[in-house]
């Protein structure tokens, strides 16, 4: 029958070669793109500066996109190998503060050490940053919660931002609370416009 006269199987034989085409277009554009995949428990703080655990390869692309210049990691272990790698190849320095975690009732976080990472942090010129731990919970969420100190929030705003990472730990919490604001030497030519 003819494709004129109403049989349609003309316009099905024409139009077969266009969805292959689409198809293969769809498949090809989705072959290209790149899977993303943030590291665990990340988090913008605030514009330019950036909380997570620690990242890992399939984190990489994501991390290109953010255009670090400075990683700044709290953990009492070496950094490890395939991200002092990345960090090199990408141009990113990165500052490494050994930092314990708080636990009761013997080890506390080393105030100086803090102290001297939140300059690092509280610098724009080492923005994008990222600041991580190994999980992003505990070293991380007490920077951060420091951090949201020196940005006047309420002392229950914090520890709500704190628990949504890490549950409840009243050593951390206390830590927080009764950090010395005074040791943090932020330059003021320097300093974040959100600070």
């Amino acid at each position: 029958m003819d494709a004129a006269a109403g049989g349609g199987s003309a316009v099905t034989h024409d139009i077969l070669p266009v969805f292959r085409g689409m198809a293969a277009a769809r498949a090809s554009a989705t072959a290209s793109r790149q899977v993303v995949v943030p590291p665990l428990n990340f988090d913008m703080v605030a514009p330019g500066l950036y909380r997570s655990g620690h990242p890992n390869e399939r984190n990489f692309a994501f991390l290109r996109r953010l255009c670090l210049r400075t990683i700044v990691y709290l953990g009492t272990e070496d950094y490890r190998t395939n991200m002092a790698e990345f960090a090199r190849k990408e141009g990113i320095r990165v500052f490494h503060y050994r930092v314990n975690m708080n636990k009761e009732p013997f080890t506390e976080m080393d105030e100086e050490q803090v102290a001297s990472a939140l300059a690092h942090v509280l610098d724009r010129r080492n923005y994008p940053v990222l600041v991580h731990c190994n999980k992003g919970k505990y070293r991380v969420g007490c920077l951060v919660g420091i951090v949201r100190r020196l940005q006047g929030w309420s002392h229950t705003s914090i520890l709500e931002e704190y628990a949504r990472f890490a549950g409840e730990r009243i050593a951390d919490e206390e830590f927080i609370e009764i950090f010395d604001l005074a040791q943090v030497n932020i330059n003021p030519e320097h300093q974040p416009e959100w600070l």
